[in-house]
């Protein structure tokens, strides 16, 4: 290749890209101090149906603990009243496994069909 076809090309390129680049910098700043929910509270306020999941299978509850279901992922957490975690329940296949605090199988609770 020629050294004058490189460069005469390379300041064309430069120039393109010193009138586009002040265009995208403006396109950043048109929120004007408006700031768009994050992606915590779009969820809050979804219009989207809720998951359900039936817990009437899961039988072991600690005494004294606080039940907290999450029916996305088909499991209910366990919290001590002062608040720090005590374990969870999760359904795997015909069996519903129970972990403690430190996310060791204390017991598994077979379903029956």
């Amino acid at each position: 290749m020629k050294k004058g076809f490189l460069l005469g090309w390379a300041p064309g390129i430069l120039t393109m890209g010193a009138l586009i680049a002040p265009g995208v910098a403006l396109a950043q700043d048109d929120d004007e101090g408006k700031k768009k929910p994050d992606m915590h509270q779009l969820a809050k306020s979804s219009a989207l149906p809720k998951a359900e999941a039936d817990f009437s299978m899961f039988k072991y509850r600690p005494r004294g603990d606080k039940v907290i279901e999450q029916p996305d992922a088909n499991r209910i957490l366990f919290k001590r009243p002062d608040g720090t975690p005590d374990g969870y329940a999760q359904r795997r296949g015909n069996a519903v496994i129970y972990y403690d605090r430190s996310g060791k199988v204390s017991h598994v609770q077979p379903l029956e069909d």
